[in-house]
């Protein structure tokens, strides 16, 4: 005799598996490595210290 199958375990295991390759295909498409983050992080802050390098001081004249 076949043994019962549990349908809701299997919907589920279904339901985990099509999430899994839809956030398989986002990260691919988005997803960006931890050193592309980093890279892009260090950019900013360099172009952050070369503006406030150039920018200038005000006097303060009475």
């Amino acid at each position: 005799m076949a043994e019962p199958v549990n349908l809701n375990r299997f919907r589920k295991q279904k339901a985990r598996a099509e999430n899994k390759a839809r956030a398989d295909e986002n990260a691919v498409k988005f997803g960006r490595t931890k050193a592309e983050k980093l890279q892009e992080r260090a950019l900013a802050e360099k172009a952050e210290k070369t503006l406030d390098a150039h920018r200038r001081e005000d006097d303060e004249r009475p």
